[in-house]
């Protein structure tokens, strides 16, 4: 089954992501793969402190993920599958997609705000060349409906 991988963050981008990744694996069979990065700078503390650090990272992750996948689930149908990675965002994410060959489409969320698009679709579109995936870059002001309408 082909998947579509989207990276779960705070980003208000996300939202967009998720929603039109879960649309279009519902519309063409497919599955979601929702992908969480720890970076490496949150653990820069002693040995005890950075676990324990990193342990409620996780499980914010985790109760983040849930509201997705209990609206996937309910909404669309889907039971989307959860991976936390630890290092340099980019890094990881490429790391993943190479690493899962059931991943046909990375999905990344654009930033409406500001000129900038945001710093993974920056980057991650300057690797696009090299990726063995498509990349959807959703843009962050479309509406619920026009998500809809396009997916």
């Amino acid at each position: 089954m082909r998947k579509f991988l989207v990276v779960l963050d705070d980003t208000r981008e996300c939202l967009n992501a998720m929603r039109f990744a879960a649309l279009r694996a519902e519309h063409t069979g497919g599955g979601i793969e929702v992908l969480a990065v720890i970076p490496p700078e949150d653990f820069n503390h002693w040995i005890g402190v950075g676990d324990i650090m990193r342990e409620e990272s996780r499980e914010r992750i985790v109760a983040h993920f849930e509201v997705f996948a209990k609206w996937m689930r309910d909404r669309h149908g889907l039971e989307p599958h959860l991976v936390i990675r630890e290092g340099e965002p980019v890094t990881e994410i490429l790391a993943q997609v190479t690493e899962d060959t059931e991943i046909g489409v990375l999905v990344l969320g654009a930033s409406a705000e500001g000129k900038d698009p945001g710093p993974l679709v920056t980057q991650l579109t300057r690797s696009a060349g090299d990726l063995p995936v498509p990349v959807t870059i959703v843009p962050g002001n479309l509406t619920r409906e026009q998500l809809e309408g396009i997916a």
